[in-house]
């Protein structure tokens, strides 16, 4: 596994972001049952980063918590076995990794929204990782019976590692 983390702003989070996200990540990848290594990129950014990025990609005017893009064209949420057909695409050819695709959290949203749903920092790191990484694994939230989905999946994921509010 590997995850590469930026941090691309001033305004620091006193926690150990990079035990976090990698506690994080690896547990997301056990929990959808990956049979890859894999790697991801995280970002770090604040409010006028992730706008900057918000308004590029999504044609959003606003800064939000956090964005992801996946790098696999899942046809089924979680189902890998597809991205072999056309490894090229999906396996970093130097390192055989599946490359899930990149993560964007803005800094100064992990500290509004921690003091907003009265959590830790900790706890509002861990949740953005796993709902992105759900997002990375294919899974979304457009319909109801798939964000009650994913919010049973992030709470499990949090949980197995120790992250309750």
């Amino acid at each position: 596994m590997t995850v590469t983390i930026e941090y691309e702003t001033e305004k620091k989070l006193d926690i150990p972001c990079r035990e976090i996200i990698e506690a994080v990540v690896e547990e997301s990848l056990d929990y959808v049952d990956c049979p890859y290594d894999a790697e991801v990129n995280i970002l770090l950014t604040d409010n006028e980063g992730i706008h900057v990025i918000n308004l590029e990609q999504r044609g959003v005017d606003a800064p939000t918590d956090v964005l992801s893009f996946p790098m696999c064209d899942f046809v089924t949420p979680g189902r890998f076995d597809v991205l072999e057909e056309t490894p090229e695409e999906y396996f970093n050819p130097d390192t055989g990794e599946l490359m899930l695709g990149d993560i964007v959290i803005s800094v100064d949203k992990v500290l509004e929204q921690a003091e907003k749903y009265g959590h830790t920092e900790v706890r509002e790191l861990a949740f953005l990782v796993a709902h992105s990484m759900l997002h990375l694994s294919g899974y979304d939230h457009m319909e109801d019976e798939e964000r009650l989905q994913m919010e049973a999946m992030q709470r499990e994921i949090l949980e197995r590692r120790g992250y309750r509010r």
